[in-house]
């Protein structure tokens, strides 16, 4: 089956682990964009490989009954809520089956029922940070490309999947609340008023180049905007503006940024207006959250997925707990109530300082915080001067635990180990490694994004009897 070419009336029967809709021709998997479990389509051939084609939907035959008229305008373009064409209880199902098949097909452990996928409400405007691209190289539609018409080609938005160049315009974003499309939206009119150049992500120039918006439950606001060069009369420009006419934003920043990529974890930021962090609520404790912090960005369901770390962890009030990847001290945080002391390990200096900060500033006494890597850091006399752990809540990265935190794991043989990840591949390989003293005894699924495939899922581990 050539590029190009269709093939008529595919019948779509699952989802893969990265999203796509799933159908097969002549022993092929078949990936497609834009599919559902349940539709009968023809499909556009996109991309071809030895054991797989891609392809997109250009004619339905018959519709999915979990299929839903997307709510966003920018759906099928936009690189985000690319599961908006499928209802809501669907989207958990295929979340639940998703983990249960990776924890069954990546191990050889014997597994518990996966207990029900926990749900989030809102479904939209849940994200509390958003990150988005200044381009002089907007993304047109067919119809701007035949037209004749002179057209602005600026853009403040998305990235196009796959494509780096090329930035989306966004008019209305359902993913944060209000003020973020305010900000984002007069702060491209005032650029293009004021004729500042948009960055250009081939050639590396321009002017202003990125913009992050953070929010808090309790209606705090951040802005942080990257700046491509040190123009300190057009950045003072910029700012005010903001400051004028957004008197809600409670912390205002930016970067002067002349990389050739847009991380500034690197590079100072500048505090122009207000206070340099913002401070969110969860329960009874307060967050603060700086530009560089990392905090969960769906506050709401954060909130009950430590709840449910918790929950497993069955603290009793004299247990010793080690929070591995601890980040700003969340998670220990919130559990530090419930045990006779927390260690929270984290590779990051800067964050292990907000961590004691959020210490402190909730008055909690007993938490120790330690910057360096795990491997190194958890040795014999590290051990014996913090306690043995009773119980180790590890919550790492997309990529997983390295195969030394394992090991020193195994060898701690800490009675519980409460996993959190937003991998369930790499939790499942992680699983295997430590079932040679560990058995798995709750399994449980938790959606921090709705219209997305990512899932996150936190599982009890118990050591063998």
């Amino acid at each position: 089956m050539a590029k190009g070419k269709n093939i008529e009336k595919l019948q779509i029967t699952g989802i893969s682990a990265d999203g796509k809709s799933v159908g097969r021709k002549e022993g092929l998997v078949v990936f497609v964009r834009g599919g559902a479990p349940g539709d009968v389509v023809d499909v556009r051939i996109t991309g071809k490989r030895k054991k797989f084609l891609e392809g997109v939907v250009v004619k339905m035959h018959q519709s999915s009954p979990d299929r839903v008229k997307p709510f966003c305008e920018h759906f099928g373009v936009c690189g985000g809520c690319k599961w908006q064409h499928i209802n809501y209880d669907a989207q958990l199902r295929y979340k639940q089956n998703h983990v249960a098949e990776n924890l069954k097909k990546l191990t050889d452990v014997p597994m518990p029922e996966v207990i029900p996928i926990l749900g989030t409400e809102p479904t939209t405007y849940y994200r509390n940070k958003l990150e988005f691209t200044f381009s002089n190289r907007r993304w047109l539609t067919k119809e701007e490309i035949d037209s004749e018409e002179e057209f602005s080609r600026n853009a403040l938005g998305f990235h196009i999947p796959k494509m780096f160049d090329k930035v989306l315009n966004i008019d209305h974003c359902h993913l944060q609340a209000t003020p973020s499309n305010a900000i984002r939206l007069q702060l491209k009119a005032f650029a293009e008023r004021e004729e500042l150049p948009f960055y250009d992500l081939k050639s590396h120039q321009g002017f202003l180049r990125n913009l992050i918006i953070r929010t808090t439950s309790t209606g705090e606001v951040m802005v942080i905007v990257q700046f491509a060069e040190d123009d300190k009369k057009r950045i003072l420009r910029t700012l005010t503006f903001l400051d004028d006419e957004f008197p809600e934003i409670t912390s205002l920043n930016y970067v002067v940024n002349t990389k050739l990529n847009d991380t500034f974890y690197d590079l100072p930021v500048i505090n122009y207006t207000g206070r340099t962090y913002i401070q969110e609520q969860m329960g009874n404790l307060t967050f603060r959250i700086g530009p560089k912090s990392f905090y969960q960005t769906n506050s709401k369901q954060a909130h009950e997925l430590y709840n449910l770390a918790l929950e497993f962890a069955g603290l009793q009030g004299d247990e010793v707990v080690y929070d591995l990847y601890t980040g700003t001290g969340t998670i220990a945080n919130f559990v530090a109530a419930d045990a006779k002391k927390v260690v929270g390990i984290e590779s990051v200096p800067e964050a292990v300082e907000d961590a004691k900060i959020n210490s402190s500033i909730n008055q909690i006494d007993n938490t120790d915080f330690y910057a360096g890597d795990m491997k190194d850091l958890l040795t014999s006399d590290f051990i014996e001067s913090n306690g043995s752990p009773d119980v180790v809540i590890t919550d790492p990265p997309r990529a997983g635990m390295h195969k030394n935190v394992i090991k020193v794991l195994n060898e701690l043989k800490a009675p519980k180990i409460v996993y959190v990840s937003c991998n369930p591949a790499t939790q499942a390989r992680d699983i295997q490694d430590l079932s040679v003293n560990y058995e798995v005894t709750k399994i449980q699924p938790v959606d921090m994004f709705p219209h997305t495939h990512h899932v996150e899922c936190v599982v009890l581990l118990e050591l063998s009897k």
